[in-house]
């Protein structure tokens, strides 16, 4: 039997397809300080990833004194208004690789952890239709680093797992990728992505091809067979 050629390509958001990481940072600071907190960069840094209802009781911990929906509601907020006022800003070669993966035929789902209205205002402000699908936060029970996420996705696609790559920027996300079955892609944004099973860590998607993810996992699958 021969190996699964590439049906999908499925996208993880933040820090991945766009560069918003730094504005989630930006909000969670002013949030955890107003309710008397203390707030730095690597205890940012550890929400990279994570689920938002999980990442919302952290800031809990850290003193903010509101409901887990009302965190992740506001939070959410305050990342679409940067949005909003700055314009969708892309990381290297995300946007071109879309465009590319388009015009080759190759379905693309996007699989984020940030809640659907975030995603489709993302979406919506891409100015060719990028995805055939999305799955957001709130669409599955259990978040990154769990499969369920890319396994909806390829639901959805009407895809096996095996017949896709999946791209991302965290650990959690990459350990979810694998677990569903996909050939895993990190891109490195902002934290290490040692010991997480990806398949490849590239440095960036700048001049990536739809043929590059194609051959990729041509060569991870024929090695899954041996």
């Amino acid at each position: 039997m021969s190996a699964p050629s590439l049906a999908a390509v499925l996208w993880d958001m933040d820090g991945t397809l766009v560069d918003t990481d730094p504005y989630w940072m930006a909000a969670e600071t002013p949030l955890v300080e107003s309710f008397g907190g203390v707030w730095n960069h690597e205890k940012s840094l550890a929400l990279v990833g994570l689920g938002l209802d999980d990442a919302a009781r952290v800031l809990q911990e850290a003193g903010v004194r509101m409901a887990v929906h009302d965190i992740v509601d506001h939070l959410t907020s305050e990342v679409m208004r940067r949005i909003a006022e700055d314009g969708v800003p892309f990381r290297p070669g995300a946007r071109e690789l879309l465009a590319d993966l388009k015009a080759s035929g190759t379905k693309t789902a996007l699989v984020t952890m940030s809640l659907r209205r975030m995603a489709t205002h993302v979406v919506e402000m891409i100015d060719f239709e990028a995805f055939n699908v999305v799955v957001a936060g709130d669409d599955v029970t259990r978040p990154k680093p769990y499969p369920d996420p890319y396994l909806r996705a390829c639901e959805l696609l009407d895809v096996e797992p095996t017949e896709t790559v999946a791209i991302e920027d965290s650990p959690n996300g990459l350990r979810s990728a694998v677990a569903a079955g996909s050939v895993a892609i990190g891109v490195t944004s902002i934290v290490s992505l040692e010991g997480t099973g990806a398949h490849a860590v590239w440095p960036t998607l700048s001049g990536v091809t739809a043929s590059d993810l194609s051959e990729l996992h041509r060569v991870q699958s024929e090695k899954r067979r041996t």
